[in-house]
């Protein structure tokens, strides 16, 4: 007996040995992540593209550009800021006239590769919700426009735990965690929506006191009240319906006062400087947990030169991450495109899928496929 309890220690032991290897494995591998954005596009209301623009998009050739790039992140779409899902069978309406299960089946092919994928919410956005809800939103303008009030939230967090439970996507990419208005300071006042006066009331305790009473001091503490609720109520969605499902924050603007210092930024898992800049990525480092990775972000809007911003990355052991939208259908040119090119030839989104193409397959800047 005593022979059997042993070996049964032994067991243990090794299985937990295990289990640590792979965990310290996963949080030393680099993030090698890239977008094909379906959110900008023609045809809507404003900035965003129409309902079923790319609606014929294929799992398998998006999953197989992704392998190609070198990519061991796909950061795909849930419910993309027109409002509408890109997986079937939701909660959310899907894309008018998707053709496949698309989310769905990018994670179940993207797994047979050892890829991970996260599943795209705009917290700050969303034009079928603005439609639907004028009274509890700034319009539908191609920026944050959404109070997060408590039916808002309801609404988001059940979009998130359905989208969880139905594709399986190893975490939840969330975008402009910001009050209405810009997602760059300054920020215009809010316009203390009845709604907002109603939030007032439940976040600072008190009753709302009137607009000509509303300090800028007030206002932040306010918006910052706002976003750490929203942010609690996506962290606890998450983590209670998939406890190992990560959070993928992004922000053009770390050090903005409404989330500087914030416990999200101490709590979330993985957090990209969408500005890109190595200045701002290494500076808020001290907000961060001690278990969140920082990622940066290679975009045309952003301006970076990757071939500067990349190798300052990988010395400091900073994730990688680009984005664009298609250029041909719902897709990208085959990576061989950007690979058979000097990287110096090629301008814009162009020449920065072809920097993070060589870096993600461990090729030299200077390398061009014959």
């Amino acid at each position: 007996m005593e022979k059997f309890t042993f070996l049964v220690v032994l067991i243990i032991l090794s299985v937990c040995g295990g289990c640590k290897n792979i965990l310290q494995k996963e949080v030393n591998e680099p993030i090698k992540a890239y977008d094909i954005d379906f959110n900008w596009g023609e045809g809507g209301p404003n900035g965003f593209a129409k309902p079923g623009l790319w609606a014929d998009a294929n799992p398998e050739d998006h999953v197989n550009w992704y392998t190609a790039l070198g990519c061991n992140v796909i950061q795909s779409f849930a419910v993309s800021c027109n409002g509408y899902a890109w997986y079937k069978n939701g909660i959310v309406p899907e894309q008018p006239g998707l053709k496949y299960d698309f989310l769905t089946e990018e994670v179940r092919l993207a797994h047979k590769k050892n890829i991970k994928v996260f599943g795209y919410f705009c917290a700050g956005a969303n034009t079928k919700w603005g439609l639907e809800h004028p009274d509890l939103s700034y319009g539908i303008p191609s920026s944050p426009h959404i109070p997060y009030t408590t039916q808002y939230l309801d609404y988001l967090c059940a979009s998130i735990e359905d989208a969880i439970k139905k594709t399986d996507m190893d975490g939840v990419f969330i975008d402009w965690l910001w009050n209405p208005g810009t997602t760059m300071e300054p920020y215009p006042p809010l316009r203390w929506m009845y709604c907002e006066q109603v939030m007032y009331e439940e976040l600072m305790g008190q009753i709302f006191p009137g607009k000509n009473k509303i300090t800028s001091e007030i206002e932040l503490q306010f918006r910052r009240k706002a976003i750490d609720r929203c942010w609690r109520r996506i962290r606890e969605t998450v983590k209670k319906t998939k406890p190992d499902c990560l959070i993928w924050l992004t922000s053009c603007q770390l050090t903005s006062r409404d989330i500087a210092g914030s416990d999200m930024l101490k709590e979330v898992d993985w957090v990209l400087n969408e500005a890109g800049d190595i200045a701002t990525t290494e500076s808020v480092r001290g907000m961060l947990g001690p278990h969140t990775r920082l990622v940066t972000c290679l975009a045309n809007w952003n301006g970076q030169d990757p071939t500067e911003i990349i190798p300052v990355a990988i010395k400091e052991k900073v994730g990688l991450y680009g984005f664009t939208k298609p250029v041909e259908g719902s897709m990208m040119p085959p990576v061989d495109y950007y690979l058979s090119r000097h990287v110096d030839s090629l301008k814009g989104d162009e020449r920065n899928i072809a920097v993070l193409a060589r870096a993600y397959n461990n090729l030299p800047f200077d390398f061009v496929k014959k």
